[in-house]
């Protein structure tokens, strides 16, 4: 039977790879993105729409809700995060962090969060086997040795959005899950496969292929098991 997927930060890195790696054929994914995903060129007989929508407001939850009307979701994937500017720079402090770019990183981490996957709470409803995953970071776990204040609180908030909207969604038997990984090897495009990933960063950052896989598994099972957290550090990572 085929899904229906929506997903959030869909046109580059890992949200790219959930675009490319999770649906089959017949299936149909919705891709949010404020620029052209290059997975809409992919011929694979998965039927990809593009939905042009900025995260860092809320004006377009109404274009959001018109287009999808009445379409039942099967999955939605939530794969937004924007960190500092000047975060992984080893001259990186908060002290100069600007107060408006402290705002901004924290609606569109967390308020845009909320708010757009509220919206479409009445689809996910109309799936048998609804599921909702929300990509998260080892950052927001405790003691991991992070200093981006406003990036790490995020990512500790979005646990906290999982947490609560899993019980807000248990009667409706719509699983919520938070998948944590550390440091990932993004820039390699899912196409060329994890090996080339593993040599290129000699096995210090993960393949987003292994993502891919842990949400596959998520995705198969039943609406009697749910899977609240998986934190996938490198092994590299001592922190983590």
């Amino acid at each position: 039977m085929s899904k229906n997927y929506i997903i959030f930060g869909a046109s580059q890195g890992l949200g790219d790879a959930f675009v490319k790696g999770l649906p089959v054929e017949g299936d149909t994914v919705w891709i949010v993105s404020r620029t052209r995903p290059n997975s809409l060129d992919v011929n694979d007989g998965v039927n990809r729409r593009w939905l042009a929508i900025d995260l860092s407001s809320q004006q377009q939850i109404p274009y959001l809700k018109e287009t999808m009307k009445d379409i039942a979701i099967d999955v939605l994937i939530y794969n937004v995060g924007v960190w500092e500017k000047r975060g992984f720079e080893d001259d990186y402090t908060f002290d100069l962090d600007e107060v408006e770019d402290i705002a901004s990183l924290m609606n569109i981490n967390l308020t845009s969060t909320i708010t757009y996957v509220q919206a479409l709470l009445p689809h996910l409803r109309q799936a048998e086997n609804g599921k909702i995953i929300f990509i998260g970071s080892t950052a927001g776990l405790a003691h991991t040795g992070n200093a981006q204040v406003s990036f790490v609180t995020s990512k500790f908030g979005l646990r906290g959005i999982t947490n609560a909207l899993r019980e807000h969604l248990r009667k409706d038997k719509i699983s919520v899950t938070c998948i944590n990984p550390g440091e990932l090897a993004a820039e390699v495009p899912f196409e060329e496969g994890a090996e080339t990933a593993i040599k290129l960063y000699e096995g210090t950052r993960i393949p987003v292929q292994d993502i891919v896989t842990i949400v596959q598994c998520v995705i198969q099972l039943s609406p009697v098991s749910c899977v609240k957290e998986i934190n996938i550090p490198a092994m590299t990572d001592l922190n983590a």
